[in-house]
């Protein structure tokens, strides 16, 4: 067994998934990088140490279903703790799922101190600030409601073309990322656990083609920019009742939870279209039964766009401590990966990339 202290690198995790959605939470070991705010920490780091986030989330050590967020200091004083949250092939802004681990991780260890019934505290993540309430009882966060960054349509029934499908009508819409919006009941599918492998090759289909073809830039900051996951819904049910969805994480999975800037960006779609109001929500539901309830707090602008102030709400739970460590003739210190098992794009980045 190799010794600890033989290590070159050894970084401290604590595992989490939020209803079913893998957010490992790292809390030692890992650089952290410099920058005014949490965005500069993230670009910082992407640009920097990204060997660090392949080493935790390509083969051997992670998988394509695997997201980590390494915890650091906020700029922001009102927050108790900043992340930058870091997926298969790209830095996020926000993340519904990401954030509802983040939080119960730092109540559950301790790091923010936990008060029952509810614990209220603030992150900083690279898109902005976002407030959480912790439902808690017996030393356990037992749900997590996430007030999260306004969200606002880009473009709605855009035409897309999309290769050997034909031409879509596509919705895009900010949740924390740009998400592609498609009826996938419109092409056939009924949004069933064993359409996932087909569903994961219709998203990579359509977010390659949206990626060409929609120049589409955050209003207010131009380092996000680009559709970074499509979701395959079928339609609006009503406030009440349970809507079925998929988002298509790159390169080419399901998202396991109903995806919490997902559940943002569709109801900025249905706002804008006059089928939710403020004070109304979406029930959203994933490929393996899990639910968020998302909600519209109020209205706002950004960049002169009108936009909701969204929340979702989920549950997290933690599902172990582990340590990895670094040997000095591992030939793999940024780790692998092969298109066998890495989605259906085999990309270690938005746009191509498999090193």
């Amino acid at each position: 067994m190799t010794s600890r202290h033989a290590s070159i690198r050894t970084v401290s995790v604590v595992g989490c998934h939020a209803e079913g959605e893998i957010g490992d939470v790292i809390v030692d070991g890992m650089p952290i990088p410099d920058g005014a705010s949490v965005y500069e920490r993230m670009a910082a780091f992407r640009d920097r140490h990204d060997d660090w986030r392949r080493f935790l989330i390509l083969e051997p050590r992670g998988s394509v279903a695997r997201h980590v967020n390494l915890l650091v200091p906020p700029s922001d004083p009102r927050c108790a703790a900043g992340a930058i949250i870091m997926e298969p092939t790209e830095y996020v802004p926000s993340s519904g799922s990401n954030l509802m681990c983040i939080a119960t991780v730092l109540l559950q260890t301790g790091r923010v101190p936990m008060q029952e019934p509810v614990t209220r505290f603030a992150i900083e993540v690279p898109g902005g600030v976002v407030e959480i309430e912790a439902r808690c009882e017996g030393g356990h966060c037992r749900s997590v409601e996430i007030a999260n960054v306004p969200s606002f349509v880009d473009r709605l029934d855009a035409p897309l073309e999309v290769a050997g499908i034909g031409t879509l009508a596509v919705d895009v819409a900010y949740g924390g990322m740009f998400y592609a919006l498609v009826d996938a009941t419109r092409l056939g599918y009924s949004l069933e656990p064993h359409e996932a492998r087909d569903l994961a090759v219709l998203g990579e289909q359509v977010r390659r083609a949206a990626r060409e073809q929609f120049e589409v830039v955050h209003p207010e900051n131009p380092g996000i920019h680009g559709v970074s996951i499509v979701q395959l819904n079928e339609p609006f049910r009503g406030v009440g009742a349970v809507t079925r969805n998929t988002c298509i994480v790159a390169p080419g999975r399901s998202d396991r939870s109903p995806t919490g800037t997902g559940t943002c960006a569709r109801m900025a779609v249905l706002h804008a279209r006059g089928q939710l109001q403020v004070g109304e929500g979406l029930t959203h539901a994933s490929l393996i039964g899990s639910r968020f309830e998302g909600r519209i707090l109020g209205e706002t602008t950004v960049g002169g766009r009108r936009a909701i102030r969204p929340s979702i709400r989920g549950r997290a739970w933690i599902t172990g401590y582990h340590e990895y460590v670094l040997n000095p003739s591992d030939p793999f210190p940024a780790g692998y990966l092969l298109a066998d098992t890495w989605g259906v794009g085999g990309d270690a980045t938005q746009d191509g990339g498999a090193v």
